[in-house]
């Protein structure tokens, strides 16, 4: 996470921070592209603020997201205008306070929504891993215990080989005979598994 503070710039708070939330969240170059276009004058400030805070982490605008955009009030600036018989009246030139922070968007965050989709489509989504395991890799219904329904399941757990299956941590195996049922030791399945690699590296 990098961050850049721009202080006493002379835009009202109330004006920069419609263009606060509207940035909020995005990832910063879509912001970027998108303040090119805003005829506002806070919207050219911000802009800057964010590649600044970019610069400031050694990113690349595609690769963060901008996790806070805030508008603190500054010092306010009075001035008077000369009136009507001999009157003046103040003039309020208010400044603000600019803080921007971006951070890599999180990997895990992700994953829960791209998985989502397959589980609510479990029964047709079936011939779809089928494909996958001809196309991608190995036909894992060849492993003892493993029918054409759970090599699917491994598919979508981004297993696609024999040696996906041998090089499976403990904590892959736990969430795999927790999430679905498995008849037998999975255990057994691996050691079919290294059958099948070490007789392909022969």
């Amino acid at each position: 996470m990098s961050r850049a503070l721009l202080k006493f710039v002379r835009v009202s708070p109330t004006k920069a921070r419609l263009i606060a939330r509207e940035v909020q969240g995005m990832n910063a170059e879509l912001a970027l592209a998108a303040l090119e276009f805003m005829p506002n004058k806070a919207a050219g400030i911000v802009s800057k603020v964010i590649a600044s805070a970019v610069a400031n982490g050694d990113y690349e605008p595609e690769e963060v997201v901008i996790t806070s955009c805030r508008v603190d009030k500054a010092a306010v600036m009075k001035r008077w205008r000369p009136r009507a018989r001999g009157t003046a009246s103040r003039i309020i030139k208010p400044t603000a306070h600019i803080l921007v922070e971006v951070g890599v968007a999180s990997v895990e965050a992700e994953a829960p929504a791209k998985k989502a989709a397959p589980k609510k489509t479990a029964a047709k989504s079936a011939p779809k891993s089928a494909a996958k395991a001809e196309t991608k890799g190995d036909d894992l219904t060849k492993i003892a215990g493993i029918g054409k329904v759970y090599a699917g399941k491994l598919n979508d757990e981004g297993i696609f080989t024999y040696a996906d299956v041998v090089n499976m941590t403990q904590a892959q195996i736990d969430v795999m005979e927790e999430k679905y049922t498995f008849k037998g030791d999975f255990k057994d399945a691996i050691a079919d598994a290294k059958n099948f690699v070490n007789g392909k590296d022969a």
